[in-house]
């Protein structure tokens, strides 16, 4: 057994010996230069692997349900956009005068220098060939035009503006969902009961009152407790001189009393609708079932009933949006806050047209956005809604 383990042993050795001789030939020939790694031999394949991913994925999203719903409804929102753009547009022009006019009844400004401006601006051309203008402007160059009141770039007036009424607007959806849901639970489950009873007259209350109504009420209450409450602007005199902390702080305190106005009459229907439609899941046969089965109350409604009972309000939150973009408008105004609801109004008292049919174009967007954003949250709460169904 020795020696023919050793015999296997020398002829291994001679088998080794003359690859080594064979491999050191084939360095010769082909110099280190040349050479490649193993490695690089299997990164063809792991690059094929990877594009084959790649476009797997790329198909899953194509096909998923949620991104065709996506575009469908950015191409109807395309559609929405142009038709809320002409709408403003023929409005503008069907109102009597227009800017130049009212720079005419200055006895100061020449004949000659209104045409100019009327030149200038574009005003000289037909109505389709002005809409057709602003909107190449728009696509070709994402141009919306020149303010007449302000004689700068429309997108730099709205960039400035649409930050604030969107603090304000979500900063109020916040506050009212945070409220209304919990006291809409609160009316459900004491139905008929005292506290029922005057959380409804709460919501009553709120719902009936017009907006503008309540903004004077608030600033007679400012007006009151002064300097409690500051009425007008966004932010002090002295706003860039604070730290960020206190800057955070100081529009914190120049928004509440916008932010109550705006929330009020959110907060009644929201409470209200909370309460019906969470009476509606307790009455149903699943519910009875899971009390019967000896689950605890707080499960039954907090876990079972509320998931329910909430999906509805979820698609409401669009609507709410627009409400709320809706309500900015008249609290922008009697609070003095920079936003775009303010900006619009002065737009259309001076016939600023380019800026009038900006601002209505940026409100529109943003009730799509938020009409979609809705959608999406109502599929995520319950997978089982199919998206088509809302479209």
């Amino acid at each position: 057994m020795s020696l023919l383990s050793h015999w296997l042993n020398i002829s291994q050795f001679g088998v080794r010996s003359q690859e080594e001789e064979e491999r050191k030939k084939e360095d010769e020939n082909y110099p280190i230069t040349n050479y490649q790694s193993p490695i690089t031999n299997h990164q063809l394949p792991m690059t094929k692997i990877s594009l084959e991913t790649s476009r797997d994925w790329l198909m899953k999203l194509v096909t998923n349900e949620t991104f065709i719903y996506v575009m469908k409804r950015l191409l109807q929102a395309l559609l929405t956009i142009f038709l809320a753009s002409a709408l403003s547009f023929f409005i503008m022009k069907f109102s009597p005068g227009d800017y130049v006019d009212t720079l005419g009844q200055n006895p100061k400004i020449s004949r000659e220098r209104i045409e100019e401006i009327r030149q200038q601006f574009g005003l000289d051309k037909s109505w389709p060939e002005q809409f057709g203008f602003w909107l190449q402007q728009i696509v070709t160059k994402g141009d919306f035009g020149t303010s007449f009141v302000y004689q700068r770039s429309v997108s730099s007036l709205l960039w400035e503006r649409v930050p604030a009424t969107l603090l304000l607007a979500i900063a109020s959806l916040i506050i009212t969902w945070a409220i209304a849901i919990p006291l809409g639970i609160l009316a459900a489950v004491k139905q008929n009961r005292r506290t029922d009873q005057i959380l409804q007259i709460v919501s009553y209350a709120g719902q009936g009152i017009p907006s503008f109504i309540t903004v004077l009420f608030l600033l007679f209450f400012a007006q009151l407790t002064t300097p409690l409450f500051p009425v007008g602007n966004m932010t002090s005199i002295d706003h860039a001189e604070l730290t960020w902390l206190g800057k955070i702080l100081d529009i914190a305190w120049h928004s509440v009393l916008p932010l109550i106005a705006l929330s009020i009459t959110s907060f009644a229907g929201l409470q209200r609708i909370m309460r019906g439609q969470l009476l509606d899941v307790l009455r149903q046969d699943y519910i009875q079932t899971a009390r019967a089965k000896g689950l605890p109350e707080n499960r039954v409604i907090y876990v079972h009933a509320l998931r329910n009972a909430i999906n509805p309000l979820i698609t409401l939150l669009g609507f709410e949006l627009a409400g709320l973009l809706g309500g900015a408008f008249i609290t922008e105004n009697f609070f003095n806050w920079p936003g775009l609801g303010k900006l619009t109004l002065q737009a259309v008292l001076a016939k600023d047209q380019y800026l009038v049919m900006a601002s209505l174009v940026m409100s529109a967007v943003l009730l799509i956005v938020g009409n979609l954003i809705a959608d999406l949250i109502l599929k995520a709460a319950d997978p089982r809604i199919k998206l088509e169904d809302l479209n």
